[in-house]
């Protein structure tokens, strides 16, 4: 491939193919993440990376390597590795006397450092320390966010849109009800996030709808929210914008209320009221010149003459 004035232009086929590949689409592919470790970890990060590796398969790419980088201080490291990789999301852990079991969620914009939240390991249990049968892998979990900090405190909604980003898995078009086995619960409270992992067992209930029961199968964290850099809110906007031909397009005089009921305003042109056809009837015959009109008999109905 060479460049010229900004411009790659590939020299066989195989790099056009991989150019076409990394070209901008109208429908995305699956974000992929890398997880990766800094120059110093400990036993609880390196097997946490390996746990939300588990989870996030086969969308993630896992360094065993270590990268002796400070995200916080400089992100041109990430950025080199996202774009070798062409991965948006990224799982940093590292460990020290200052802050110890550290792992930083972020994602990229155009190969670019776009969110970065710093997050603290309290308390982990990891996949192999919770005994039950786990859920196969690429399995799409399902996202509860439960706790008023996520609707209200803007780290914490950043926080949640970050996650949802970073565990959502592909888009479906259709869900069959035995696929909905994972659940993946984040709850915040009194200034902590809980991290759990459940599968959804489909029990018997005496009806159509089965009965559900969540069995814990890890990993399970008690994170606490340490450092955090956010996209300013125009970088954000711009980050979120969808092109053109992506865009529903507006149909006019049609509404939807909150249910999801479909309402449609029809226009009629204006009606004039002379030619209405009424109910007929003797006292509201028309008149000629002020007196009243005969009927078919040749006598007048007995009304009041009216005088203008």
């Amino acid at each position: 491939m060479t460049q010229l004035d900004g411009i790659v232009k590939p020299k066989t086929k195989r790099s056009k193919r991989f150019l076409d590949n990394r070209a901008p689409k109208l429908i995305e592919d699956v974000k992929t993440a890398m997880i990766m470790k800094g120059g110093n970890t400990s036993q609880t990060i390196t097997q946490a990376l390996k746990d939300i590796y588990a989870l996030k398969k086969p969308n993630a790419v896992l360094y065993k390597k270590k990268n002796i980088t400070r995200p916080f201080e400089d992100s041109t490291s990430l950025e080199f590795f996202s774009k070798k990789t062409d991965c948006s999301l990224f799982l940093f852990g590292s460990h020290n006397k200052k802050r110890p079991n550290n792992v930083i969620f972020g994602r990229m914009f155009d190969f670019h450092v776009l969110d970065m939240i710093e997050l603290g390991i309290e308390k982990f249990v990891s996949l192999s320390d919770i005994k039950a049968s786990k859920c196969p892998e690429g399995t799409k979990p399902m996202l509860v966010f439960a706790g008023e900090a996520f609707d209200t405190d803007n780290e914490h909604k950043r926080l949640k849109s970050l996650l949802i980003d970073f565990f959502r898995g592909p888009t479906v078009s259709a869900v069959r009800l035995a696929g909905l086995e994972h659940v993946l619960h984040f709850t915040a409270l009194e200034g902590k996030i809980y991290m759990r992992s459940y599968r959804s067992l489909l029990k018997k209930s005496g009806c159509r709808t089965p009965r559900i029961e969540l069995e814990e199968i890890g990993p399970s964290f008690d994170l606490v929210l340490r450092r955090t850099h956010l996209a300013s809110d125009d970088l954000y906007k711009l980050a979120h914008r969808q092109p053109k031909a992506l865009k529903a397009k507006k149909k006019k005089n049609i509404s939807h209320n909150v249910f999801g009921t479909k309402f449609g305003r029809v226009h009629m042109q204006k009606q004039d009221l002379s030619k209405l056809q009424t109910r007929k009837m003797k006292g509201l015959r028309k008149r000629k010149g002020g007196v009243v009109a005969e009927d078919q008999d040749g006598q007048a109905p007995k009304v009041a003459k009216v005088e203008s």
